[in-house]
C-alpha cells in the first residue's frame, strides 16, 4: 500500500520509473534501518490510514502525501536537526521529480512543523501534525509499544539521562490546553492521549 501510493503520487510528475523506484527504495531503506524502532514503515502506514480518514478535509492531498513519506526520512536521535535535514532532502527529491516549487515548499513547511507540533495557519499542516501524534491516543498496548520503541531508539542514553528528558516531553504534552489542533483528532483522541501520557509518566 505504501509503495503503490508513492508510485502513483510520483508518477503524476514524471514517467521516469527508474527514478521513482530509486526514490521509493531510499524511503524504504531509511525507515527500515536497524536502529529504528518507532519511526518505521509501520509509522508511515498508520499515518496514511489516519490521513485517509480526513482526506476530504485536506486541501492539497499530494503535498501532504509527500510530507508523509519524507518527514522522518532523516532520523538520528543524537541530532536536533532531523526535521531540517528531512525537509532539505524532500526538496531535493521533489525537485528531481519536477514537482512545482510551490508544492515542495509547502511540503518543507509541513515537515518543519513536526518539530514542535504547534497550531499552524495552514489547516493541512494541522491535520498532518495531528496524524503524526495519533499514536498518543491509541489503545494502551499500542501506545506502550510506541513508548518502548522510542526508548530503544534512544538506547545509547542510560535511564539517568533518558528518563528526565522523557518526563519533560510528557509533561510538555500534558500541559497543553489541547494536544490536537483539529476537531477530528481532538474529539477522537485527546482524552485517551492524556491518559496514556500520564500513565507513562507515572511509570517513569
Amino acid at each position: 500500500m505504501l509503495k503503490e501510493t508513492f508510485v502513483k503520487l510520483a508518477s503524476a510528475y514524471t514517467d521516469d520509473n527508474l527514478l521513482i523506484n530509486e526514490l521509493w527504495e531510499e524511503i524504504e531503506a531509511a525507515h527500515s534501518a536497524p536502529k529504528r524502532h518507532y519511526h518505521t514503515l509501520k509509522h508511515l502506514k498508520n499515518l496514511l490510514y489516519q490521513l485517509e480518514a480526513v482526506k476530504d478535509q485536506i486541501q492539497n492531498w499530494e503535498a501532504v502525501l509527500f510530507t508523509l513519506y519524507y518527514h522522518d526520512i532523516v532520523y538520528n536521535p543524537l541530532k536536533d536537526n532531523n526535521e531540517e535535514k528531512s525537509a532539505e532532502l524532500a526538496a531535493a527529491r521533489l525537485s528531481a521529480l519536477a514537482v512545482p516549487a510551490g508544492l515542495f515548499q509547502l511540503c518543507k513547511q509541513q515537515i518543519l512543523a513536526t518539530k514542535r507540533h504547534l497550531p499552524d495557519a495552514d489547516p493541512d499542516t494541522n491535520y498532518f501534525t495531528d496524524a503524526d501524534l495519533s499514536v498518543l491516543g491509541q489503545d494502551w498496548h499500542v501506545y506502550s509499544a510506541y513508548a518502548e520503541g522510542v526508548r530503544k531508539e534512544y538506547s545509547i542514553y542510560p535511564d539517568l539521562i533518558y528518563k528526565p528528558g522523557r518526563k519533560k516531553v510528557l509533561q510538555h504534552f500534558l500541559q497543553m490546553d489541547r494536544i490536537y489542533k483539529t476537531d477530528h483528532f481532538y474529539k477522537m483522541l485527546e482524552t485517551s492521549a492524556k491518559r496514556n501520557l500520564q500513565q507513562e509518566l507515572d511509570g517513569l
